[in-house]
């Protein structure tokens, strides 16, 4: 994993801007794997709340979120 990758994403979830797999992929210039494999890693490892609305098709956090990765 690239933290660097994990922060873009966490700065679009927060922001309200990631929308869906296939944006996140463009924005990132990642693949959609990629962009999938990224999202379970920060939900099983970072206990980040993050959900898919099927209402506005955008990836977002579920309540606030705040990711330290600063020693």
């Amino acid at each position: 994993m690239d933290i660097r990758v994990v922060i873009k994403i966490h700065e679009l979830l927060k922001a309200n801007r990631a929308g869906n797999s296939n944006d996140i992929s463009l924005k990132l210039g990642i693949s959609v794997r990629s962009v999938y494999n990224y999202l379970t890693f920060m939900k099983t490892e970072l206990n980040a709340p993050i959900a898919y609305s099927h209402q506005t098709k955008n990836y977002c956090y579920e309540r606030e979120c705040e990711l330290n990765f600063r020693g």
